[in-house]
């Protein structure tokens, strides 16, 4: 039983989305990765939407270039949290997926991270810190994962420091 569903709008968007599942599986928590599109495939996003609401799923994360409606599509279906990836593609290099993720009219929201890696890691911290509302074991993975990040920056500090030292 998946708890987030990682929806992509083209095979191509795999590589640049990857990260996301990868974060996810690091904190042990199921997911469906699939493509699916808000214009090509209308019929099979809303029928995903449906079955994976039915089995449970939490969070929707969705990725698309362009027009980037995929996120905008899910949250007119589901009342569940969507978290849109805007992805880098075409002649505005992600500018035009950036707008179409963000602008949503009142009622639908979209969490919208960064483009790509970046966005894809966040978005799966974000799920991770909606998920871990209501479990204790998972809000404390991301209290340690924190608490690594922290202990990371200083050991790199200490490291680059010494490195410069007169």
């Amino acid at each position: 039983m998946p708890q987030v569903a990682i929806f992509i709008g083209s095979l191509s968007d795999e590589e640049k989305i990857s990260p996301c599942a990868e974060v996810l599986k690091q904190l042990g928590i199921s997911y469906r990765f699939t493509v699916t599109s808000a214009h090509r495939t209308p019929e099979r996003t809303e029928t995903l939407i449906d079955e994976l609401e039915q089995s449970g799923v939490q969070v929707f994360i969705c990725a698309a270039g362009m027009a980037a409606h995929l996120a905008g599509a899910v949250a007119a279906r589901t009342i569940k949290p969507v978290i849109g990836i805007p992805v880098s593609s075409g002649t505005l290099a992600g500018m035009d997926a950036l707008f179409s993720t963000v602008q949503m009219p009142p009622g639908f929201p979209v969490a919208t991270v960064a483009l790509d890696k970046a966005g894809a890691k966040n978005a799966a911290w974000m799920a991770a810190q909606i998920l871990a509302l209501h479990d204790k074991k998972l809000m404390q993975l991301l209290l340690d994962a924190r608490e690594k990040f922290k202990a990371d920056v200083a050991e790199a500090g200490a490291a680059l420091t010494a490195k410069h030292q007169a």
